[in-house]
């Protein structure tokens, strides 16, 4: 047996090529790239709370796909039904082209909706990295989702979302989001925010 190994190994080594430096590089770069997403998503936040709209849709492909199944209370035999699925009622199953028409119509001041604009806080936490094939991650986060309207609107929203990050230049873009709200029944008077 080699002792010297095994120091190196417990210390963090820092002999090229040997597995300790190997393994302390792996998780440097897991920490790294964890780093990145979460910077990423709360970046990403900033600016819908910002009312950037324009700058936000330019984080999505351009084959993106953004979803949010409606939640149905279902018994422990049925959990397969709990979301709808792409295709089905969905309060959102759009495309990229379908998000511009309503950052669109935010932009132009005439949404009836957002005029006054609603004040906003997102919450971003429990960011994981579920997988990362080098081109595409695929991300799980929670939110919380902040609200108020005019003098005395509120409303709130918490969920989770299921992202696919897609590697671009030096950052990433969204090539696909599913919201999945904890609430069954929305109460809010409209969903004129971006999750």
């Amino acid at each position: 047996m080699d002792d010297r190994r095994d120091v190196g190994r417990v210390t963090g080594g820092n002999r090229a090529g040997g597995r300790a430096v190997s393994g302390l590089d792996d998780r440097v770069a897991a920490m790294l790239r964890q780093h990145e997403v979460e910077q990423f998503l709360y970046h990403e936040a900033a600016l819908l709370d910002a009312h950037e709209y324009a700058a936000w849709l330019d984080l999505f492909s351009d084959d993106t796909h953004y979803f949010m199944p409606i939640r149905r209370t279902v018994s422990h035999k049925d959990a397969d039904r709990e979301f709808t699925r792409p295709g089905q009622v969905a309060y959102f199953d759009d495309p990229k082209a379908l998000l511009r028409v309503r950052v669109d119509k935010l932009l132009t001041g005439r949404s009836w909706s957002e005029d006054p604009p609603s004040r906003t806080r997102r919450l971003i936490t429990n960011v994981r990295v579920l997988a990362d094939n080098g081109a595409e991650l695929e991300i799980a986060s929670n939110f919380h989702l902040y609200r108020t309207r005019l003098k005395s609107e509120e409303d709130s929203w918490i969920g989770s979302r299921r992202d696919v990050l897609r590697r671009h230049d030096d950052s990433f873009l969204i090539a696909r989001r599913e919201i999945r709200l904890e609430q069954t029944v929305i109460l809010s008077r409209n969903l004129s925010n971006f999750f």
